[in-house]
């Protein structure tokens, strides 16, 4: 009996697919497929949960997958036999590793979609010499100290293979981690995260090649001969990829045009070839993911087919079955095979040497390139990022036997250090100059004395939907015919997200504030950008596009940041809802909404917030074209004087026809209304501004045809709806956010108070217009909107 209960622990039996069901008596976990369904529900609720109590560390998600995988492991709750033979028994291992490392042969193709070997190609002499030292030095500490690992706890490894694998665990730089802190820590644009996103490429293709020559290695037991024969298939599989994929590749590429759905038969066809060459590589003896890559890397990075190919497969393979990968490497990881003072000390010793070699020689390179102090240190840590390729590296080494347990353990705690406090060292030594108060930056707003300046304006969008209304809206904005009076700043607002087409967003980024396009080079792949292009062909208006990539927690600070760089009169931002066939809004994303609120509350400068009712159609009306009625509803206060300042420019165009209503407030008398009208001498100032500025813009609407001034007289909120429904055949309102105090308490609609209650009143389902709205908010210093701020919340309050 002993000796039949060996030969079953040996050679457990192999699992039937499917079960009967426990009705039946068959225990579901008993099989392969129940049993795998468990452990991802499991895996992806434990990596995400730790992902998300991260967050606020502004930590990666994959430490969050690198702790989950060892906590499920024999370092935790493996610890419980019961938990480690019903979740993980010992025959499920193969299918779990099977099915981790398919997930992780389509993610390391989309980590070759990623990188763009052409951006490499022109890496600048500075990146190159960072990169070139952030290997050498930290490989060469790697095999100085795997020979004291060898003396200690690594007796009798294969020690060529071991060298090599110690001096790229060490040397590696994780390039997908890398973009997202730099993302995460508004890096992405200055010259630091520009060096290191550059020094990072050329790191990972190094790394690569030094770990096919690390696994050509760790396979040549039987002959030395054959860790040659096995490189110099590597190298024949490459050049054949390259003689054979990149002609099909840029086949494809030409058969699929923009705007147009990809083929479902090349994206079939592309995901074949994957696996094609992932077999190819692992019959040569090097890793399957190796020939993954390579095809990832020869796919063309323009045109839509790598669009498609990435939507297609990277919220599967990064969402579920990638993270069955961290749990693979948890399950061989026991931290408690770190016993003792040196095991602890061998520790120590792996953790210095990898961030001495990686953050020294980045440092004393940067600062023989004349890189500033602060800069060269913070380039040094963020060299210093491990990720997944680290990971990589160690469990091929330890499915090779060039790690045994306890140095697999001690690599897996120094890639989670080293990764863990980039973030938090970034912080500490760099924090990129912020633009302080430009001297000559007066005109934060529309309102000013002097007419004939020039506006600057910052639009935002979120998707191509957003472009028609927005050009419609610069064309009636630019006024008078006067060169260069209007510049725009249109502003692409895009979602940092862990999936890999935020890493292909950020090749495509270019700095804030300079054009996506490169004079001499076709932008015609974009066609956002493509019709901002034939706008400024067609006007005298001066568009620069740029772009945003951040997480919507905090992509106001890039909005505000560039406004406040860019010296914008006003920032105008799309509503979080859009219309709907019927007429009525529906919520887009309740994130717009914060992003929104967020600008309002922190921008140092106006902001307007469009409701868009497909202003002027659906597509761009040319000037001779244009014919608007624009209605402004006239309340008082600085953010009604700014919406009027905004009709008044608009008037300017031949095709604007403008009516300002001016409405009188006289409520029925009321404790409440009486008592508001006494606080402070706020009102009485506002009051006295807004007489004086409608006192000289009835003075020069007089000289102007296309001016209507009316005044009128109401009593409550209904008699404001029934005045704005007689204007039927208006296109545009612009409406102050904050009206006049005593305005405040007729119209006390609250629904979205980033509209105000005019903005309100007019998007309200039980007020149906055609028309769409800007809601204006004047900037104001911060001692007003502090005040501002205390007092309308009162007002909310009691109304």
């Amino acid at each position: 009996m002993a000796s039949n209960a060996t030969t079953v622990t040996k050679c457990p039996s192999p699992m039937k697919a499917t079960s009967n069901g426990i009705f039946q008596g068959d225990n579901p976990l008993d099989f392969a497929l129940p049993l795998v369904i468990l452990q991802i529900c499991l895996v992806v609720v434990l990596t995400r949960g730790l992902a998300f109590l991260l967050r606020p560390l502004k930590q990666p998600r994959v430490i969050g997958e690198i702790i989950g995988g060892i906590l499920l492991g024999p370092s935790a709750l493996g610890r419980n036999k019961n938990f480690l033979h019903t979740i993980f028994p010992s025959n499920s291992i193969t299918l779990l590793d099977t099915i981790a490392n398919i997930g992780l042969l389509f993610f390391l193709f989309l980590v070759g979609l990623e990188l763009d070997i052409k951006s490499i190609r022109r890496t600048g002499k500075k990146a190159l010499g960072i990169a070139i030292t952030g290997i050498c030095l930290p490989f060469a500490l790697g095999i100085g100290s795997s020979f004291v690992l060898r003396e200690t706890i690594s007796k009798g490894v294969n020690a060529s293979a071991f060298l090599i694998f110690m001096g790229v665990a060490l040397s590696i730089t994780a390039f997908p981690v890398l973009a997202r802190i730099l993302a995460e820590l508004k890096l992405l644009t200055t010259d630091v995260g520009r060096m290191a996103m550059s020094a990072a490429a050329v790191n990972d293709v190094a790394a690569w090649i030094l770990l096919a020559l690390a696994i050509a290695l760790s396979g040549s037991d039987k002959s030395p001969l054959t860790a040659v024969w096995v490189l110099l298939s590597g190298c024949g599989f490459v050049i054949a990829a390259i003689v054979i994929l990149s002609p099909v590749f840029k086949w494809m590429t030409k058969q699929c045009f923009q705007g147009e759905p990809v083929r479902e038969i090349y994206i079939c066809a592309t995901l074949a070839i994957v696996l094609a060459a992932g077999f190819a590589t692992d019959f040569i003896g090097i890793h399957a993911m190796f020939g993954a890559f390579v095809v990832g890397v020869l796919v063309p990075k323009d045109g839509p087919l790598v669009g498609a190919l990435v939507e297609k497969i990277e919220d599967l393979v990064s969402g579920l079955f990638l993270p069955l990968y961290f749990v693979s490497s948890g399950l061989k990881t026991n931290v408690a095979t770190i016993q003792g003072a040196q095991s602890w000390g061998l520790l120590v010793l792996v953790i210095v040497t990898a961030c001495s070699g990686k953050i020294i020689g980045t440092f004393l390179v940067s600062i023989l390139c004349k890189v500033p102090v602060r800069e060269a240190l913070a380039l040094g840590f963020l060299m210093n990022t491990k990720g997944l390729v680290e990971l990589i590296v160690l469990n091929i080494g330890k499915d090779r036997k060039v790690l045994n347990d306890q140095t697999f353990a001690i690599m897996i705690l120094m890639a989670l250090f080293t990764t863990f406090i980039t973030t938090p060292l970034v912080i500490a030594v760099y924090k990129p100059a912020r633009s302080a108060k430009i001297a000559d930056y007066k005109h934060r707003k529309i309102e000013r004395k002097n007419k004939n300046t020039q506006l600057r304006i910052m639009t935002c969008f979120h998707s191509a939907g957003n472009i028609p209304s927005i050009i419609n809206l610069l064309e009636v904005s630019r006024g008078t015919e006067k060169d260069k009076e209007l510049c725009v700043y249109a502003m692409h607002l895009m979602e940092l997200s862990e999936r890999s087409s935020a890493i292909l967003m950020v090749h495509k980024a270019r700095k804030n504030g300079l054009p996506f396009s490169i004079k001499g080079r076709r932008s015609d792949t974009n066609h956002v950008i493509v019709a901002f292009e034939a706008y400024q062909q067609l006007s005298r208006v001066f568009i620069r596009p740029m772009t945003a990539i951040s997480s919507m927690s905090d992509i106001h600070e890039d909005i505000c940041a560039t406004a406040e760089r860019k010296k914008t009169a006003i920032i105008i931002l799309p509503f979080h809802k859009h219309q709907r066939v019927d007429g009525s809004l529906e919520t887009t994303r309740s994130s717009i909404r914060v992003v929104n609120q967020n600008v309002l509350e922190h921008a140092r400068c106006s902001v307007g917030i469009l409701v868009d009712r497909s202003l002027g159609g659906t597509t761009h009306v040319s000037s001779s074209h244009v014919s608007l009625f624009v209605t402004v509803l006239f309340f008082g206060g600085g953010d009604d004087r700014e919406a009027l300042s905004y009709g008044i420019r608009m008037a300017e165009h031949p095709g604007i026809r403008l009516m300002v209503i001016r409405f009188f407030v006289e409520p029925e008398p009321s404790g409440e209304i009486v008592s508001a009208d006494t606080v402070g001498n706020s009102p009485v100032k506002s009051v006295s501004q807004d007489d004086e500025f409608l006192s000289e813009f009835k003075h020069d609407a007089c000289k102007n045809d296309s001016i209507i001034y009316v005044e009128k007289t109401i009593r409550s909120a209904t008699e404001v709806m029934d005045t704005v429904q007689e204007m039927k055949n208006c296109n545009l309102y612009l409406v102050g956010r904050t009206p006049d105090v005593k305005a405040m308490y007729i119209l006390n609609r609250s629904d979205c108070p980033e509209l105000g209650p005019v903005g309100n009143l007019l998007t309200s389902p039980n007020f149906p217009i055609l028309a769409s709205v800007l809601v204006v908010q004047q900037y104001r210093s911060e001692s007003l909107v502090n005040s501002a701020s205390d007092s309308g919340g009162g007002e909310t309050e009691s109304a």
